[in-house]
């Protein structure tokens, strides 16, 4: 199994980086854009015993705790 963690910031947050790569890309003569969000992918490999539950609130409370600052991102977690 894999495990997959999408962090970005949050909508209310400013994203300067976000905000740099827009106006890059509408330099670049890229049209449309209203709003681009940098954020971290996780990819986490699961041994292949693994319970699926385990491992879903194992690295669900891990995401939460040490991969996203809960005050300013939202994450996303799937298991394939």
């Amino acid at each position: 199994m894999k495990a997959k963690i999408i962090v970005t910031p949050k909508k209310a947050v400013v994203d300067p980086q976000g905000k740099t790569v827009k106006n890059a890309l509408e330099q670049m003569g890229y049209q449309g854009i209203a709003g681009v969000h940098v954020g971290k992918y996780i990819e986490i490999d699961l041994a292949p015993d693994a319970d699926r539950a385990t491992a879903q609130r194992d690295l669900d409370d891990a995401a939460h705790k040490f991969l996203s600052n809960p005050i300013i991102e939202d994450y996303r977690l799937e298991i394939e």
